[in-house]
């Protein structure tokens, strides 16, 4: 019978060790060994910031207990001001960091297991910032029909986001070949947060994007499939696949000619086109699941937060009370 092997003792074991045996749960575990680069580099910078943590308290990250797990807790509530969601995925991390360690026996016991992110104190709804209907239509026209490349790529890529509710990274990704075609019908294959799901384009949408794509040839462009299927025109940056903060920063620019990016009680970002969609679409009769299909949400309670938006005013109670307020 074969001795057992004896588990390393913790005076030998090293925050490189714990960083080796991390480094192998996000390259095989993440997202079932199929993590997007963005995925990957948001688990190792929150890891990197609880290090430093340590690093700046003199705290061997070998050797941390539950308490010290709290105290970073009651650092990022008090010192940093981070919102609950932001420190659940911080934590979230780091229990992460310490259980791919117990796995491969380096130490015996996760102190962040069981510490838990304090709660959401505000209202989910709150959060849904969407336009109306005629404020869509404004903010589209904003866009100038000067046959430029980029006034076509910016009515395409506006028109995708505020009427089909695609994420900034999911048009960041998409390329050429992530175009469908099923008979007559134009669509987009995008990769969201956790599955990849085709994005139906109507009639009006597909003859923008097509426009778009055409005058990229008419400019010299071999539209190849791995091409980005939105590119950059800046002197710079012009040809290659446009960034996250590009598609926020074009969005921004003409919520701004509209007049659109700030009014009383609301700020809008390229965000809130994505909730623009969903509440419009839900508001105009659309089916719920119909809605969460086309926004790629895993849970349906997550699509029924837009209906519960649109219902609070329209269907607020105290409309029902029939009692007069005197005029001023």
């Amino acid at each position: 019978m074969l001795a057992a092997t004896n588990p390393p003792q913790i005076s030998t074991i090293t925050t490189n060790n714990l960083l080796v045996v991390f480094a192998e749960f996000l390259d095989i575990d993440v997202s079932a060994g199929d993590a997007s680069v963005d995925t990957l580099k948001t688990y190792t910078r929150q890891l990197q910031q609880f290090l430093q943590w340590c690093d700046r308290r003199q705290l061997n990250p070998v050797t941390i207990v539950k308490d010290d797990i709290k105290n970073y807790r009651h650092w990022m509530i008090k010192q940093k001001q981070y919102k609950p969601a932001t420190i659940a995925l911080k934590l979230a991390v780091v229990r992460r960091f310490y259980q791919a360690a117990v796995e491969k026996g380096l130490i015996s016991v996760n102190p962040a297991a069981g510490v838990k992110p304090p709660r959401e104190k505000s209202d989910p709804g709150e959060k849904i910032t969407y336009l109306e209907q005629i404020e869509v239509e404004t903010l589209l026209s904003t866009i100038p029909n000067n046959g430029t490349l980029k006034s076509a790529r910016d009515k395409a890529m506006l028109a995708i986001m505020a009427l089909e509710g695609t994420r900034t990274v999911e048009l960041h990704r998409a390329d050429i070949s992530s175009l469908v075609r099923q008979g007559k019908n134009l669509g987009i294959r995008v990769e969201g947060k956790r599955s990849i799901r085709v994005v139906p384009l109507t009639p009006e949408i597909a003859t923008l994007l097509i426009n778009y794509l055409h005058q990229r040839e008419i400019a010299g462009e071999v539209l190849k499939p791995a091409r980005p299927l939105f590119i950059a025109t800046g002197n710079h940056t012009r040809g290659q696949r446009i960034s996250r903060r590009g598609i926020r920063s074009v969005v921004d620019s003409y919520l701004k000619q509209a007049n659109l990016k700030h009014t009383p009680g609301r700020t809008i970002s390229a965000h809130s086109l994505r909730h623009t969609a969903g509440t419009l679409a839900l508001r105009s009769g659309a089916d719920l699941r119909q809605v969460q299909d086309l926004l790629g949400h895993s849970d349906p309670r997550t699509t029924s937060i837009y209906a519960h938006v649109g219902d609070r005013w329209e269907n607020n109670p105290a409309l029902k009370l029939n009692i007069d307020i005197p005029s001023i």
